[in-house]
């Protein structure tokens, strides 16, 4: 069974096509730098940082002084990670899975 996102369109289908076809890191920096802010990139990468913690089942204070996110955002991913769509967990399995976490 194929997952139906509450935000799917064209243009977002079409923004993934092109994340799908980043090949290697260089290519990630170089396009995100492009399509993003850095407020936005490290936006980003604070979140899955947070992620990364949570799973790691570090406390909220913990990962509030390791990255300097707000209890806010912290408490926001980890509804993601228990209620969301999955998608960080398929993420963090794959890597798991790699060795790369």
């Amino acid at each position: 069974m194929a997952y139906e996102s509450k935000f799917k369109k064209p243009a977002i289908d079409s923004f993934f096509e092109a994340v799908l076809a980043l090949e290697d890191q260089e290519d990630c920096y170089r396009f995100f730098e492009d399509i993003c802010t850095i407020n936005e990139i490290h936006a980003i990468s604070q979140r899955w940082e947070v992620a990364k913690l949570l799973e790691q089942k570090k406390t909220y204070s913990e990962i509030e002084e390791l990255t300097k996110a707000s209890t806010a955002t912290i408490s926001r991913i980890n509804k993601c990670l228990i209620y969301g769509a999955d998608g960080y967990k398929r993420v963090l399995e794959r890597l798991k899975e790699q060795g790369k976490l």
